[in-house]
């Protein structure tokens, strides 16, 4: 069964956050996840969630690698504050959620140039591309 998208409760409504997982089918520790995946999206409705199996959405991704599963993006509007694969344990997304949750405009978008990684991240147009109107024709 295919849920590319976890509503959360501003349906309809561009979130600031966005939290999308790269998985893949196939991949066990994927399919396990999936579920806190979910229980994370629905404790967390200032963002929005999007479930994208890389396999099937290859040609939506551009140049993205994937190495490990899962790999997760957040986004706070254009800022990219996260692109990593996480330990699958929903604790450690909540984590780092109410974190950037906690931040202010200006705290984010200082934190997503504060060191080369992060910058580059804000310069890869596969990235920046990944937002919810992207998401939202992928998924919808």
């Amino acid at each position: 069964m295919h849920h590319p998208i976890f509503p959360n409760s501003a349906a309809g409504a561009v979130a600031e956050f966005l939290v999308v997982c790269l998985c893949a089918e196939w991949c066990g520790v994927c399919r396990e996840y999936r579920s806190g995946f979910q229980e994370t999206a629905e404790q967390f409705p200032a963002a929005s969630f999007y479930w994208l199996d890389i396999e099937v959405h290859a040609d939506d991704l551009g140049d993205l690698e994937v190495e490990n599963f899962p790999t997760l993006l957040i986004k706070r509007q254009e800022w990219v504050l996260f692109y990593a694969s996480m330990l699958p344990s929903p604790s450690h997304l909540q984590r780092i959620l109410k974190t950037f949750l906690q931040q202010s405009a200006d705290e984010s978008r200082a934190y997503a140039h504060a060191n080369v990684e992060r910058r580059c991240w804000q310069e890869n147009e596969d990235l920046q591309r990944l937002g919810p109107d992207q998401l939202a024709r992928i998924c919808g």
